[in-house]
């Protein structure tokens, strides 16, 4: 019987900290060797972080990021880790190419993967293209074709290949076949996307049955800008059987022994999933966690309106940081209703963060002296008020301001730009307001279940959705009810559906037009809105894009 001890290892590095990023793979490394694992598989980009965009271009980085492998493979060796085998995601570049500046040559930067044993990069394998997440452009990064890569490990034959190379028909899957290698170690850089089911388990299942081969997967975990990567590495046998499966959201090693010769094809642990609830809270609270911590901020601070949206991303704040670096501003208005500011400081007794009053009536009556604005105009002046002392406080106390408006709102333009759109980090921007009440509602259950006071008052989740910048206003003066938006918004943002599929499905001719809109001529406004974590297939900004500048209008009819 062949029995080799594989460790996937899902860690979280930060882009650009190649000797930080160098230090967590040798910390894990040393882990799973201890535990006897001969064939270490880590994430792709790992040791750059990911994704690095435009860094890739820079020649600089480029030779970085190729010395820091060779460096860490004579560190792993110094560490007494080198008779093992260990594949090591990074950033390559081919050769100089003709045609570039004399001071800059031209270079194709490229996917790389690294089999590091014995102290030396044994050998390299090269992935067509960098990978496209609303970054790269794959004309600009492509590469000549790969070469197969098949590796001995104790007597093993492993193929290796990165992330994409699993969905494409053929590849390394078919050399993996014609090889007979009976293994086959993928390096993923899979961002997570809310309502992706289970595509990589049953991805992972075909193609280990096409391959005739055990598939080893490799994720990475933590969040890189807008981006969150949850781990959940696997393991799958050659029938498709789940070997072994590792946390979501969570850095660790996930051994797998793996047995080629025998009837049953390997043993590893199996990590239960999360539910869809608790999977979108962890991404928006580890994509929060780490934009804030990687970018150095000690601190955010939001107003508290007493509303739903400030209640949710306040409570993933606390969950995030804790409440000692978190801070809330309630900010009334003469049109505030009582139960704003209450719901507000009932929040900051629930979890425990710092609560200040700054009323904003002066302040704006000192506008209104000057100006005599009316209507919206005279709204919007209180939300930029808001803003403005937001980030007045920000500049004097070196808090990250959060942005608290949700996906809903931010679809049609129901926000104001220098106003409620200030801000560093935007937690929610990816988050229908129907779903922020889900959310809201299973924190609070989770609470509930734990023994735990339940952060979000009831009150902010039960009252009617308001601005508060007019009496007695309400949202659905403007907008239809959110659970009508959001339906049509999903099929029109996420689906691309025109005016005339809409009203097929059953929408209003009349309320399609106005919401499309709507939509349409709010692009300027999300394009200056903060980054934010992404959730869904299509994110604003980053996934889906219209021209500010456009005349094309969706007739319902």
């Amino acid at each position: 019987m062949a029995t080799l001890r594989t460790a996937l290892v899902q860690i979280n590095p930060v882009v650009g900290d190649l000797d930080g990023n160098a230090a967590l793979v040798r910390f894990a490394i040393a882990d799973a060797v201890a535990r006897g694992a001969r064939l270490i598989v880590l994430p792709e980009m790992v040791l750059t972080g990911y994704p690095v965009e435009d860094l890739a271009l820079r020649p600089s980085f480029q030779s970085a990021a190729r010395d820091a492998v060779h460096e860490l493979a004579r560190d792993l060796a110094d560490d007494g880790c080198g008779d093992v085998t260990c594949l090591v995601g990074y950033l390559d570049y081919l050769d100089d190419e003709p045609g570039g500046p004399a001071s800059r040559p031209r270079r194709a930067p490229v996917n790389a993967a690294a089999v590091i044993r014995d102290g030396s990069v044994a050998a390299r394998y090269v992935k067509h293209h960098l990978p496209n997440y609303g970054v790269f452009d794959e004309a600009r990064y492509f590469v000549p074709g790969n070469d197969p890569l098949v590796i001995d490990v104790d007597g093993v034959d492993v193929s290796v290949a990165i992330c994409e190379d699993l969905w494409q028909e053929g590849g390394p899957v078919a050399w993996t076949r014609e090889a007979g290698a009976p293994v086959l170690a993928v390096l993923n850089a899979s961002p997570y996307e809310r309502d992706k089911d289970d595509v990589r388990l049953d991805l992972c299942e075909r193609r280990a049955r096409e391959a005739g081969a055990t598939i080893l997967y490799a994720n990475i975990v933590g969040a890189q800008d807008e981006l969150v990567f949850d781990g959940d590495s696997l393991a799958v046998a050659p029938d498709g059987t789940l070997l072994g499966r590792a946390a979501q959201f969570e850095s660790g090693v996930l051994i797998v022994d793996v047995d080629t010769d025998a009837p049953e094809p390997g043993t590893g642990p199996v990590a239960p999933r999360l539910d869809t609830l608790a999977e979108v809270y962890g991404a928006l609270v580890l994509g929060l966690r780490d934009y804030v911590d990687k970018n150095g901020f000690p601190s955010v601070i939001l107003g508290l309106s007493g509303g739903i949206d400030s209640a949710l991303v306040a409570a993933l704040s606390v969950d995030a940081f804790g409440p000692e670096r978190v801070f809330g501003v309630a900010l009334p208005s003469v049109y505030s209703s009582e139960h704003s500011v209450a719901d507000a400081y009932d929040l900051a007794d629930r979890t425990g963060l710092s609560i200040r009053t700054v009323p904003i009536a002066g302040i704006v009556d000192a506008f209104q002296h000057e100006l005599a604005l009316s209507g919206l105009a005279e709204e919007n002046l209180q939300a930029r008020v808001r803003g403005t002392t937001l980030m007045a406080l920000s500049n004097a106390e070196g808090h990250l301001v959060l942005a608290t408006g949700n996906k809903s709102e931010l679809s049609v333009g129901y926000s104001t730009i220098y106003g409620d759109a200030v801000g560093g980090f935007a937690p929610i921007k990816d988050v229908p307001k129907t779903l922020v009440w889900e959310l809201a509602r299973w924190r609070n259950a989770h609470a509930v279940a734990l023994g735990q006071t339940p952060p979000i008052p009831p009150n902010s989740i039960e009252k009617p959705p308001s601005a508060e910048l007019r009496p007695d206003q309400k949202d659905t003066d403007s907008l239809p009810d959110y659970l009508l938006l959001d339906q049509l918004l999903d099929r029109y943002v996420a689906g691309d559906h025109s005016a005339a599929d809409l009203v097929g499905a059953g929408f209003d001719s009349a309320l399609v037009e106005r919401i499309l809109r709507l939509t349409d001529l709010a692009e300027y406004k999300r394009r200056q809105y903060p980054p934010g974590t992404k959730i869904s297939l299509r994110a604003f900004g980053r996934d889906r894009r219209l021209p500010i500048t456009s005349r094309w209008r969706e007739s319902a009819p």
